[in-house]
C-alpha cells in the first residue's frame, strides 16, 4: 500500500508515525519535456526513479506501484535541483546527467544498469554486447530484462541498447522516446 501526500498537504512540523508500515519516504516531482512528462523521485540516498510518459497520474502510479513501501510526496520544491538536471539533459545530451542515484534492483539488474552508465552518448551497443561485458554467461534476454526494470531512465541510459542488426528493440517508455533520444544524441 502507498499513501501519497501533497507537499501541500503537511505542516512543517509533519512527520510520518513510527509505526506506519512505509519503508521511508519518496519524494517525487512532475514536468513537461520533450518526451512528454518526465517524473523524478527522490530517497534519502538519491535519485531512485525517472520515469517518462504522457499523463503525470499513470507516472505517479508507476512510481506507487515500484516502490510498494514507500510513503511518496509530491513536492516541487525538493526535486527543483533535479529536476532541473534532468530538464537540461533531455535538451542537450551531450552535457551528461550528473546526479546521485539510489539505485535499486537484483545484484545482476544492478550489474548491468551500472554497465549502461558507462556507455557514452551518442554511441549504442547490441545486448549481445552488453551481455559478454557482464559475464560470458549472461544472456541477451537477462540483460533486456533488467534493461525494462530499470525505474532510472536516462540516468541508466538503457535506450543505447539495441538489437544485434542495429535495430530497435522495446523500450519501457515506447520505441519512439528511444528513437528521439538515440538520435538527439547523435547529433550533439
Amino acid at each position: 500500500m502507498n499513501l501519497v501526500i501533497k507537499s501541500d498537504t503537511l505542516r512543517p512540523d509533519a512527520q510520518v508515525s513510527s509505526t506506519s508500515t512505509a519503508a521511508g519516504v519518496l519524494s517525487y516531482a512532475v514536468a513537461d519535456c520533450e518526451l512528454g512528462k518526465v517524473l523524478v523521485a527522490r530517497s534519502a540516498k538519491g535519485v531512485c526513479s525517472i520515469l517518462l510518459g504522457d499523463n503525470a497520474g499513470d507516472l505517479a502510479a508507476d512510481l506507487a506501484d515500484r516502490f510498494p513501501r514507500f510513503t511518496l510526496v509530491s513536492s516541487e520544491a525538493m526535486l527543483e535541483n533535479d529536476v532541473a538536471k534532468v530538464l537540461r539533459y533531455i535538451a542537450k545530451p551531450s552535457g551528461g546527467l550528473h546526479l546521485t542515484l539510489d539505485m535499486r534492483g537484483t545484484p545482476f539488474q544492478r550489474r548491468v544498469w551500472e554497465r549502461l552508465k558507462a556507455i557514452s552518448a551518442g554511441r549504442t551497443v547490441s545486448y549481445m554486447d552488453l551481455a559478454r561485458w557482464i559475464s560470458p554467461l549472461a544472456s541477451p534476454r537477462a540483460v533486456a530484462g533488467a534493461c525494462a526494470a530499470n525505474p532510472i531512465a536516462l540516468a541508466v541510459p538503457c535506450h543505447r541498447v539495441v538489437r544485434t542488426n542495429g535495430d530497435l528493440a522495446g523500450y519501457r517508455w515506447g520505441v519512439e522516446r528511444k528513437r528521439a533520444l538515440i538520435a538527439k544524441e547523435a547529433t550533439a
